[in-house]
């Protein structure tokens, strides 16, 4: 009987560590997951935000859509222009005080032409799976909106693209991910979206933390 009270206590404690080294060990790995795989959506989230700046510098709006997005990567150009000051006659001045009058202006030179694709991707060709979200094979794509919003009585242009954590996450455990999604810090990604953008005011940054790189231009 001694033996068996022994043997059931040795299960228990047996069972006890095994519970203690998963309460260390689970969120140590899931962190290590987390953190790899928020790096890669982060990269891919920069991509979109150099790629809407781009489509709004040319344009004047952000893409409302993924294939909007990639075929004017595909052909758009930028203009590269050079500024002069220069002075020239002011007629209207002359006229007015009979003896030449001049005025300040600057000119803009258009000196030539730059693929968009070249200038932001080099040599690459990852912009044509900018919808794909990384980590998940192809099968998840990016939430992306595009419109305008009011400030003082002007249209100003805004877009947002996310993707829910969960979807980055869905082979972890579901308590962990869980508490992922309620995370309120400075280090960490706020909320459950990773995201850059905003629909609700005039902002072009990321949610994330330094660590991840610049969340801004």
């Amino acid at each position: 009987m001694r033996f068996v009270i022994q043997l059931v206590l040795w299960v228990v404690i047996a069972g006890l560590a095994y519970l203690t080294f998963n309460s260390i060990y689970e969120p140590i790995q899931f962190n290590k997951v987390k953190k790899a795989r928020y790096a890669e959506v982060i990269e891919r989230l920069k991509d979109i935000r150099s790629s809407q700046l781009a489509h709004k510098e040319v344009s004047g709006v952000f893409a409302n859509d993924f294939n909007s997005l990639i075929k004017f990567i595909d052909t758009a150009q930028f203009t590269i222009t050079q500024r002069r000051d220069t002075t020239v006659l002011d007629e209207e001045m002359t006229k007015r005080y009979g003896v030449d009058q001049y005025k300040s202006e600057i000119i803009i030179d258009t000196l030539g032409y730059v693929p968009v694709k070249d200038s932001l991707f080099k040599n690459s060709s990852r912009y044509k799976e900018l919808m794909f979200v990384p980590t998940t094979d192809k099968q998840e794509k990016f939430e992306i909106k595009a419109g305008t919003i009011k400030k003082k009585d002007i249209n100003i242009p805004v877009f947002e693209v996310k993707v829910r954590k969960e979807v980055l996450l869905e082979d972890q455990d579901r308590e962990l991910v869980i508490q992922e999604n309620q995370v309120q810090s400075v280090e960490g990604v706020n909320g459950a979206y990773i995201k850059v953008g905003s629909m609700e005011e005039v902002n072009t940054s990321g949610n994330w933390p330094k660590i991840y790189g610049a969340n801004d231009e």
